[in-house]
């Protein structure tokens, strides 16, 4: 299950073409992130590593979790709104099992990413799998 919805985000992605459409959409996703709740922005919720402000947090939903996340960025918070999308809805175990790895390279980030924004997505990526294996 987890590898299909990798597998659409990827889908959705090569049908768009080029980069520039590629970053337009990113953008619009990240505008459409709803809004996270400001007493969630804390330090314990940001995400250090990045250039770019970014706060995460993992809410109980039953058996499952539901992340919230912001940034001050447009291209990163596309970023954050594709992660949270793809790790909400999931069990700890189940975001543990996600390969990130194959989405990245499925959507070719590392090749339009600078290096520091590179680390940046991936300590996002970490961040979300703590907060998971804290509440699994």
């Amino acid at each position: 299950m987890a590898d299909e919805s990798i597998q659409d985000i990827i889908d959705t992605f090569d049908l768009l073409g080029d980069w520039d459409q590629r970053y337009q959409y990113l953008v619009e996703i990240g505008e459409r992130l709803p809004a996270m709740d400001p007493a969630d922005k804390t330090d314990h919720n940001r995400v250090m590593e990045c250039m770019s402000m970014v706060h995460l947090v993992a809410k109980p939903d039953g058996e499952q979790i539901r992340f919230e996340g912001d940034c001050d960025t447009s291209i990163i918070k596309g970023v954050v709104a594709l992660l949270v999308g793809l790790f909400s809805g999931k069990t700890a175990a189940e975001i543990e099992a996600l390969d990130v790895d194959a989405l990245f390279e499925g959507l070719q980030l590392q090749e339009h990413l600078s290096p520091n924004r590179h680390v940046g997505v991936y300590a996002i990526v970490n961040k979300m799998k703590g907060q998971a294996q804290a509440m699994g």
